[in-house]
C-alpha cells in the first residue's frame, strides 16, 4: 500500500516549508513536493537527507503568498534546484515582477487555472482557494494525492467556506493557529500590529482555528496540523488547549515547531 508522508521544516514568521510526498510500501518516495520556500535549498537538503530524500525526488513546488517568511529563498530554489513552481496568475505576476525572484523564476513558473490543476502527472493535483491576509494574494490548497485529500491553510486572517468545504473532505488539515489574544493585546507588540494580527486580514487565533477545526470536523478526519504559532503570542500548549477538545480522540492534532524540523510524519488512512 503506498504510503503518504508530511514534513514541516518551519512554521512561522522566521520562515515557512513543508514537504509532502507519496511514497512506496518499501519507503522509496516515488513523488513529492514542496510548499513554500521560506527556508534555503542547502537546509532544506541537510534536514530531508536525513529522510533519505533529495531534491531528485521532488517535482514542483506550490506557493502561497509573497511573504518573505514564505518566498525567501524562491530565487535560490529556482537558480540552483531548478523545479517548476506553481501558483496563481496574479500571485506569480507579482513575483516575476520582483527583481529578487523574477529573474531565476521566469523558466520555472507555471499558472494555476481555477479549479483542479495537474502538477505531477496522474498523481498529484491541487485546487487553490483565496484566503484574507495583507499580502498581494494569499490561497490555501486542497492536494489530491492519488485518492488521499490533504489541505493546507497558512496565514489565514479568518476562514472562508471554501475552507471549510475542502476541509470538510480531507485525510489532513494544516491550518493556522497563530495568536492567543489574550497574549496578543497584553503583550509587548504596538497596538497597530496588534489590530493588523487579529482584524480578520492578518492572523487567526487559537479560538478561531478551533471554531473552523469544529465546522469541517468530519469521519474520515484523521490529522490536524496547527502552523504558524507565535513567538511571542502564542505556545503549543495554548494552541493545543484550544483545538484538541473540539475533536474526537482518534484525530491527531499536533502543533508544528516554529524555527525547527518537525518528525517525518506517516499520514496515510488508517485501514
Amino acid at each position: 500500500m503506498k504510503r503518504i508522508k508530511f514534513r514541516s521544516l518551519s512554521s512561522g514568521s522566521n520562515g515557512n516549508c513543508y514537504f509532502l510526498g507519496i511514497f512506496s510500501e518499501e519507503g522509496a518516495c516515488e513523488t513529492g513536493i514542496i510548499i513554500d520556500t521560506g527556508v534555503s535549498p542547502r537546509r532544506f537538503k541537510k534536514e530531508m537527507a536525513r529522510e533519505g530524500i533529495g531534491f531528485g525526488d521532488i517535482d514542483a513546488i506550490l506557493i502561497t503568498h509573497d511573504h518573505h517568511d514564505h518566498v525567501g529563498s524562491l530565487g535560490s530554489y529556482c537558480k540552483h534546484i531548478g523545479l517548476p513552481v506553481y501558483s496563481t496568475r496574479k500571485l506569480m505576476g507579482r513575483l516575476l515582477a520582483t527583481q529578487r525572484y523574477g529573474t531565476y523564476l521566469g523558466p520555472w513558473a507555471n499558472m494555476l487555472d481555477e479549479g483542479w490543476n495537474e502538477i505531477v502527472p496522474g498523481r498529484i493535483k491541487v485546487q487553490y482557494f483565496e484566503v484574507p491576509h495583507d499580502a498581494t494574494q494569499t490561497v490555501g490548497y486542497a492536494i489530491m494525492l492519488d485518492d488521499y485529500k490533504f489541505v493546507i491553510m497558512t496565514d489565514v486572517g479568518r476562514m472562508v467556506p471554501q475552507g471549510i468545504a475542502f476541509a470538510s473532505a480531507a485525510d489532513t488539515v494544516v491550518v493556522e493557529s497563530n495568536y492567543d489574544p489574550e497574549m496578543l493585546f497584553n503583550g509587548p507588540y504596538p497596538p497597530e500590529l496588534q489590530v493588523r494580527i487579529s482584524d480578520g486580514h492578518g492572523h487567526m487565533s487559537n479560538r478561531e482555528c478551533a471554531e473552523a477545526v469544529r465546522a469541517f470536523d468530519h469521519e474520515g478526519l484523521q490529522n490536524v496540523f496547527l502552523c504558524h504559532l507565535s513567538e511571542h503570542n502564542n505556545t503549543p500548549e495554548l494552541a493545543m488547549a484550544a483545538t484538541r477538545p473540539v475533536l474526537d480522540a482518534s484525530v491527531r492534532v499536533c502543533p508544528l515547531p516554529r524555527m525547527t524540523p518537525s518528525p517525518m510524519f506517516d499520514i496515510s488512512k488508517r485501514q
